[in-house]
């Protein structure tokens, strides 16, 4: 069992900067790939980023692909999004889960709001 608390959200100009924090309880953190997702809305949640158990792989939707990174820190047990060029268009609620299987995420956030004003 893992539980997973997003925090970090707000309303920023577009062209601004945030990082999104999501901290985790559970002894087995650093066994686990993790990833990011948004949802904004009318439309379906979507894939944003992800990172293996040990940090050394990652990958990222195209939508934010060399604006966005996943670090995470596994003594703290934290998984982060640092944000960069925001647009107005990564307006949605972003939330982190854990890969419990292979594409499978689970253990989801409350999630985080953030939204870019033009």
């Amino acid at each position: 069992q893992m539980q997973l608390v997003e925090s970090g959200g707000g309303l920023v100009q577009a062209g601004g900067s945030l990082r999104l924090s999501c901290a985790a309880s559970g002894r087995t953190f650093d066994s686990y790939a993790m990833g990011w997702f948004r949802r904004a809305p009318g439309k379906e949640r979507e894939f944003v980023a992800h990172i293996n158990y040990s940090g050394g792989r990652t990958r990222y939707a195209d939508s934010v692909k060399g604006r966005f990174t996943i670090p995470r820190d596994n003594a703290k047990k934290m998984v982060y999004l640092q944000m960069v060029s925001l647009k107005p268009e990564d307006t949605a609620v972003y939330s982190c889960a854990v890969e419990v299987a292979g594409g499978k995420f689970d253990y989801w956030g409350q999630g985080t709001q953030v939204t870019v004003s033009s």
